[in-house]
């Protein structure tokens, strides 16, 4: 309880601050958030979904929060270019946890709104108060609660009924400045009924050996008919720590896609909650993790199938060196009366060192008799007959053997529905096998010191 003591003792004394520098929908959760988190603690590796992540040891230190919103000294529009040819994007910054309000974009379809979820939460209270923290349970997860205690901005969504997005919307997340910091956002995409969009979520930190820790809830509204693909990559400093979970509501006949990509990290848990609340609905959730050194990559996925006729789709992939840990907890639930689902799990995995350890547990619990469901695991290493072949034909061993990591993670790479994306994906995953990949090449991420 220490851990979770510090930011409750902040609360009360800065809580006007703390309100202050937000909005009133975002204000009207935290007294809930705060009753959940003084009648619970922080799981420890003893509790079965976090034996591989130490939550507690990660909240302990006592990091800064920036409650009263100062704006970092950057120009994130000057120092980020995203070398990703051929992709147009709606790009948008967020510095730390604060929206960075001067983005230069073109205008967007009528009914559109793009920009901070302060600064939406005021302007159209009703709208947000609507689904802001309705998904996300407080109630089951600690670590929600403190967001939603603590987060005063973030990034917000909302795609009117019908109306189609031609160009995805780029978030940018940098994290940097040189102070020790925890780090609440919020992102909250609503997507109405017919609506389509594709948001790209980037996290780009700078190797500055100073600790931070990042705390991100993601809401995703899809609802009757509604297309939303949502795609998350990290290429963060060894020096973060990531808790992120994302949650989706879906709606009869919708198809949402996510896909979370980890390159670079320090540790990083994230969690997928996704609820098939409507006939038809489809889900595809993926996720691949490149994890060396003493990285940790622990992913925990629910799926919850509720209604009749819904598919879902569950893909995640691990390559794992030197003596990283990965560990996958995936969960499918189809519930009494959904009937005709099919859905279905995978998670494989590739140990490229002897010192890796991979932990994962797939699990199905089925309440419908009238389903196809699946759900399987592996752990691996290197086939050394294909190793051994490629090198009798002249190929090195280090390219051998990151041609045959690469072609182990290509399939989760093709399920991404942007093909300038997809493109730009399969050089960064070579570049980071070849040990290339520090940072993007054109992101020159400076932000100067209080």
């Amino acid at each position: 309880m220490q851990a979770l003591q510090q930011y409750i003792d902040l609360y009360k004394e800065h809580h006007e601050v703390i309100d202050k520098h937000s909005a009133r929908v975002l204000n009207a959760l935290r007294p809930e958030a705060l009753r959940c988190i003084e009648s619970c603690e922080l799981p420890t590796t003893k509790h079965e979904d976090y034996q591989h992540t130490d939550l507690v040891a990660m909240y302990a230190p006592d990091y800064g929060l920036n409650i009263t919103r100062i704006e970092l000294p950057t120009q994130p529009q000057e120092a980020f270019r995203c070398d990703v040819p051929n992709l147009s994007t709606q790009l948008y910054f967020l510095v730390g946890d604060n929206f960075y309000r001067n983005n230069r974009n073109k205008e967007l379809p009528d009914g559109v709104l793009v920009g901070s979820l302060r600064d939406m939460a005021e302007a159209h209270p009703e709208l947000v108060a609507r689904c802001y923290g309705k998904i996300a349970d407080m109630s089951k997860d600690v670590t929600v609660a403190l967001n939603t205690l603590l987060a005063q901005d973030g990034f917000f969504l909302y795609i009117p009924k019908g109306v189609v997005l031609d160009k995805p919307i780029q978030l940018v997340n940098i994290i940097g400045g040189g102070v020790s910091m925890m780090h609440n956002r919020r992102i909250l995409v609503v997507a109405e009924e017919g609506a389509q969009a594709k948001l790209l979520v980037c996290d780009h930190s700078e190797e500055d050996g100073i600790t931070q820790l990042i705390s991100q809830v993601t809401e995703i509204w899809a609802g009757k008919g509604a297309v939303v693909d949502y795609y998350s990559l990290e290429e963060n400093a060894t020096c973060v720590q990531r808790i992120s979970s994302t949650y989706v509501h879906q709606e009869a006949d919708s198809n949402v896609l996510v896909n979370g990509i980890t390159l670079r990290n320090g540790t990083t848990r994230d969690n997928y909650h996704i609820a098939l609340e409507g006939e038809g609905a489809e889900a595809q959730l993926c996720g691949m993790a490149i994890a060396d050194g003493d990285k940790r990559v622990d992913v925990y996925t629910h799926i919850d199938h509720s209604k009749a006729h819904c598919n879902s789709n569950e893909l995640f992939k691990y390559v794992l060196d030197d003596n990283a840990i990965g560990s996958f907890a995936g969960r499918i639930l189809v519930r009494e009366g959904s009937q005709k689902t099919e859905a279905y799990q995978s998670n494989k995995n590739l140990c490229a060192s002897t010192t890796a350890h991979m932990y994962t547990k797939p699990q199905l619990e089925i309440y419908a008799d009238d389903v196809k469901c699946s759900h399987g695991a592996t752990v691996g290493q290197l086939d050394q007959q294909a190793l051994f072949y490629m090198r009798t034909r002249g190929i090195s061993e280090s390219e051998a053997r990151m041609l045959l990591q690469f072609a182990f993670m290509s399939d989760v790479i093709e399920n991404v529905r942007l093909d300038a994306l997809k493109d730009r994906l399969r050089q960064l995953v070579e570049k980071r096998f070849r040990g290339e990949l520090s940072q993007c090449q054109q992101c020159a991420m400076r932000t100067q010191k209080q």
